[in-house]
């Protein structure tokens, strides 16, 4: 299969993740001719109106933000040039209170990870991906979505390769590697933090790293960087589809471009397992499958 195109296919929570997590990778390997799949888990229908500048918040309940988030989903996959479907859960909400309620029922995160890793698994058995990206197991941070999105996203690792696991959802597909996004490294933060301060401006992440720091949070580990700052304009603009989520004033766009493709012009990945040899560091998501696939 040495002539087959390569894909990647990236497994996210809710619309708005696939833009601020490896967003500029995505868009790089697609420009690139890399087939490219952003697979959402749920419709993002219990998310709040994040963008201070956004209005009102849709009429219709969990529909009409549903709707809408579907709406800013397909300009953000517009916008980084790459493929996009819905795994088809509901959204589970962020959950508050001392101690946390459950999930709401037929939530993502109250079904059964055999359960909701059926649909992934068929879309694998499609697309055939050659890489998958997800979360690690925290999900990046504890929405209850994100860490179902690693359970599921491991299972179907697992799974999608074995004839004797969800028969009847195609022929089986192996995947070659799986990555963990990350997106906000201190060690990313800080690099550009300090540049901004070197050239006499406020930097916003200050707090954030202070409170980093404070709580000790150990540091992931880095195995790949992908150079994309050349696709930062491509990540900002699907970033900002998502227009109930982000802010354009926000401090997702606090650093300047030039300075961060001075500074940091790369996405980091943590290698989480691979079934073909491969050295890390690495600077490719490919790296080891190219030629060989």
């Amino acid at each position: 299969m040495t002539d087959e195109t390569l894909r990647l296919m990236a497994v996210h929570a809710h619309p708005d993740d696939e833009s601020s997590k490896g967003a500029a990778t995505t868009a790089r390997y697609a420009a690139e001719g890399v087939e490219v799949l952003v697979v959402t888990c749920t419709g993002g229908e219990r998310g709040s109106i994040l963008n201070p500048h956004y209005g009102p918040a849709p009429a219709g309940g969990l529909e009409g933000m549903r709707a809408v988030r579907r709406t800013e989903m397909a300009a953000a996959a517009a916008a980084l040039g790459v493929r996009q479907t819905w795994l088809g859960f509901v959204d589970s909400g962020l959950p508050e209170g001392d101690p946390l309620p459950p999930p709401p029922d037929g939530s993502f995160a109250a079904t059964p990870v055999e359960d909701a890793a059926g649909p992934l698994v068929a879309l694998v058995r499609e697309f055939r991906p050659h890489v998958m990206t997800t979360y690690d197991e925290t999900g990046g941070y504890p929405h209850p979505d994100h860490v179902q999105c690693h359970n599921v996203a491991m299972a179907v690792w697992q799974a999608a390769g074995r004839a004797d696991r969800y028969p009847g959802t195609g022929e089986p597909w192996t995947p070659l590697k799986l990555y963990y996004d990350h997106g906000f490294s201190l060690k990313r933060m800080r690099a550009i933090h300090d540049a901004i301060i070197a050239v006499g401006g406020t930097s916003p992440f200050s707090d954030w790293i202070d409170s980093r720091e404070s709580r000790e949070v150990p540091e992931r580990r880095v195995t790949t960087k992908v150079r994309c700052d050349d696709y930062f304009d491509r990540r900002d603009a699907a970033l900002r589809a998502h227009a109930t989520q982000i802010d354009p004033q926000g401090w997702f766009f606090a650093a300047p471009r030039d300075l961060e493709r001075r500074v940091w012009p790369w996405e980091e990945f943590e290698l989480a397992a691979s079934r073909v040899p491969t050295t890390t560091p690495e600077d490719d998501l490919f790296a080891g499958i190219r030629g060989v696939a």
